[in-house]
Order: C-alpha cells, then sequence, then structure tokens
C-alpha cells in the first residue's frame, strides 16, 4: 500500500466557472479576460462551440502563480446578439454542460442551429432543456426518443418567463438565465432546492426568498460589461485527491486555491462528519468566489455514508461516484437516495456504480433514485476490470481506489479522465512517496 504526500498547485480550473466565464464573456460588451481556463475536453468543446458561432477568442500559455503555466482566454464580444450562424452543425462532443447551456443562448439568437454531441451525449435527455425554451417561444426540436440532435429555431421575441426548476439542475437553471437576458422583460427562476449558484454569482443577478423558495431575477435586454474572470481550483477534481489522501494511511496532501463556494463543497463537510481529517487554510474571497486551501490527512477510520437530503444530494452530485467508492473501501457500506440525476449524466453513474462495485464482491441493490452498497470489497487473486462507460468521474473514482489500497484494478478506458482532469495519472504519481 503506497503513501501520497506533497502539495498540489496544478489541480484543474473549475469546469463548471470556465464554462460560464467563457459563455458570459461571449454575451458580454468589451474584452474578457478569463485566467487559469480549464484545458479539460468539456471546457474545450465549449470554445470550439464559440468559435464555430463567430466570437472572436484567443487561447494562450502564461506563467501560473505556483510555477509552470496556465491558461488565459480572450473573448472579445459586442454584446448579447454577437453570435453568428455556423452553417454546420455545432460539436459539443461528451459536454452536457455546452449542449445545455448554449441551447439557452441559441434561443435568442435570430437564427437556426443544431447542436450535436458524441455517441454518449446524443443518449442523454434534453426534454428538460426544450420545455422552458418552447414556453419562452423558440422552437426546438429533439429526436423521438427526446435526445439530440438539437435543432433550435431562435428569435430575438423570447418572451420573459417565470420558471420553477422541477429538479435541482444548475446546468438547467444556467441555461433559462441566459435565455431570459434576451428576452423583453423580466424572468424569473424559481429554485425549491439550491444547486450550484456560479451563473447568478457571476452575472451580478438578484435572488430573492420567496415562501421557502429562492428566486432568481434575470432583467432581459440588460447590457453585460465584459469584466476578467480568475477560475480557481475545482473542488469535484479535489474531491479525488482528498480520496486519495484519507484512503491511504499516512498519507498528507495540501491542495491549493480550490473553489469553496458552499454550493460546491458539500463533499467536504460529508468527509469530515465520516472521521476524514480534513482542514481548510487561508480561507479568502476573490471574485464573489469562497476559495481556500485543502489539507487532507490519512488514517482515520471513516464511518459508513448515507446521503438522501435533496438539498445535499444536489450539492454533491458530481462527488456521489467517488464518495461511494471511498466509502464502500473504507466502511463497506454507502446509501444516497433523491439522486435519479446521477441516471442522466455522461452515463447511468448509479448503475455503472452497482455494475463495478459488485465485481468487486460488493452487494448492491439499485433503487430509481439511488441505491445502497453493503459489504466490503473482496481481495481478488486477479486483476479485476472496472468498466469507465465513456465517464470520466467513474474512471477516476476507481483509480483513486487502486492507487491508495494497492488493489488490481484496471479501467477498460484510462484517456476519459481527460474530459476533466487531463494531468490526473501524473499527478497521482508525483504524490506517490
Amino acid at each position: 500500500m503506497s503513501v501520497f504526500k506533497g502539495e498540489v498547485t496544478t489541480l484543474p480550473p473549475d469546469k463548471s466557472i470556465s464554462h460560464r466565464a467563457a459563455l458570459i464573456g461571449a454575451l458580454a460588451d468589451g474584452v474578457t479576460e478569463i485566467t487559469n481556463f480549464s484545458g479539460g475536453f468539456d471546457n474545450q468543446s465549449t470554445l470550439g462551440v464559440l468559435g464555430a458561432c463567430g466570437i472572436p477568442l484567443i487561447q494562450e500559455e502564461v506563467p501560473g502563480p505556483w510555477g509552470g503555466t496556465i491558461r488565459r482566454v480572450v473573448i472579445e464580444s459586442k454584446g448579447l446578439w454577437s453570435f453568428r450562424p455556423s452553417g454546420v452543425p455545432l460539436q459539443c462532443n461528451n459536454s452536457g454542460s455546452t449542449m445545455r447551456m448554449m441551447a439557452g443562448i441559441l434561443a435568442g439568437q435570430p437564427f437556426g442551429s443544431e447542436l450535436v454531441g458524441d455517441s454518449s451525449l446524443m443518449k442523454r435527455p434534453m426534454q428538460r432543456v426544450a420545455g422552458p425554451l418552447r414556453d419562452m417561444g423558440a422552437g426546438v426540436e429533439l429526436s423521438e426518443s427526446g435526445t439530440a440532435p438539437m435543432l433550435i429555431s431562435g428569435t430575438k421575441e423570447l418572451r420573459s418567463i417565470v420558471y420553477r426548476l422541477p429538479v435541482p439542475s444548475a446546468q438547467v437553471k444556467s441555461l433559462v438565465a441566459f435565455a431570459a437576458l434576451h428576452a423583453e422583460g423580466e424572468s424569473r427562476i424559481v429554485e425549491p432546492v439550491l444547486s450550484r449558484d456560479h451563473t447568478e454569482l457571476m452575472l451580478g443577478l438578484e435572488t430573492l426568498e420567496l415562501d421557502g423558495d429562492r428566486v432568481i431575477v434575470v432583467p432581459g435586454r440588460r447590457r453585460i460589461e465584459a469584466r476578467p474572470f480568475l477560475v480557481p481550483a475545482d473542488p469535484s477534481a479535489a474531491c479525488f485527491i482528498v480520496a486519495l489522501a484519507l484512503l491511504a494511511p499516512g498519507s498528507e496532501i495540501m491542495i491549493r486555491d480550490v473553489c469553496l463556494n458552499p454550493t460546491r463543497a458539500a463533499f467536504l463537510d460529508i468527509m469530515i462528519a465520516a472521521g476524514g481529517e480534513i482542514s481548510i487554510e487561508n480561507r479568502r474571497t476573490v471574485g464573489g468566489e469562497d476559495i481556500g486551501d485543502i489539507l487532507a490527512c490519512g488514517g482515520g477510520a471513516l464511518e459508513p455514508l448515507s446521503i438522501s437530503d435533496p438539498g445535499v444530494v444536489a450539492r454533491v452530485i458530481d462527488e456521489i461516484p467517488m464518495l461511494a467508492v471511498l466509502s464502500v473501501f473504507a466502511s463497506g457500506s454507502f446509501e444516497v437516495s433523491n439522486a435519479a440525476e446521477l441516471r442522466t449524466k455522461e452515463c447511468d453513474r448509479l448503475n455503472a456504480l452497482a455494475v463495478n462495485l459488485q465485481r468487486l464482491g460488493c452487494l448492491c441493490e439499485e433503487s430509481p433514485d439511488g441505491m445502497r452498497v453493503s459489504g466490503g470489497v473482496k481481495v481478488h487473486q486477479s486483476p479485476v476490470v472496472a468498466e469507465c462507460f465513456d465517464d470520466h468521474r467513474i474512471a477516476m473514482s476507481f483509480a483513486i481506489a487502486a492507487r491508495a489500497t494497492g488493489m488490481a484494478i484496471e479501467l477498460s478506458d484510462s484517456a476519459v479522465v481527460g474530459v476533466s482532469f487531463p494531468n490526473f495519472f501524473a499527478l497521482l504519481e508525483s504524490l506517490e512517496v
């Protein structure tokens, strides 16, 4: 069993903030400079789609604060209607964030567009995208099964809307907000359960508390002034490194400059409550986002994890695969409910977890919105293949378990980690003592 020590200053920039910084920059009036933009496949897909829509942008490497280089993206735009018809389908590759949020922007452009993706993305449901955009006056056509290709007939005559989110979804909330920016009048997005709030923070939108709901107020056709963005390290990526430290006794890892937005950092609270030795240092606020350094140490016993509160589930939806694997290797049990959203990610993550944990000897019981895992993993004489299902978070979760415990687990497709964490394996090797 290995021990991992060191300081991490090369964690991937936050995916969610990178997507939104680029999209807001394309809608702004002026020059937007984004420092520490993500080089992951998904965020590069967003830049590719913006470029195909005629948005001038450049991407370059500049010196980083901890040595090495980081990415800087400069976008020049002239406001909400700077987009141009591409003439070809807009390729989102594997990025559901790109497809969903771009749909909101394209709904307000006075031309037609087609959004497509890779074989995985073309299977993901898009009805929740189409519904509010149709209500606002845009035309949206999907396949018979409710998936992409997505044909959008945009219009400059979008209507304002009062839209109540049926389930927590930061992507759907964001696409409605982006469409509402183009609409006549004021729109309101009603959110019964808080999801990640980067879009409203970055746009400076007013939020209200009414009858127990959170209401986001979106003024239509307001000029968005260009401003710089600094992208902190991705907390969803930090989750894997924290889990590595907790699973490997004697490990001690410091992770610098991580986004600690309360809608994104609930996984830390869950791990600490389960007995993980984690502390936060150098906490500060930059550009409206909480940022800090995470110190994680291994060796302590972890309690079983049970996650059911809808608000908590919404705030850890991307970290649940790692939390599940961490819990099973540490305590032998895990339970989650109110997490049906996991079935609509890059793959059906609940099923993917069940398939792979069963291969490792765990007892898994799936439900429509969750799963229960009991019984720890069993030692195998030959390597066990973890099926990645074209999903970066599934791949990294089982890779962390293999590295931290020494168990012989082979990934069916290790390259998929490049979607969000291109230097994942190199970083693990650099931390191993």
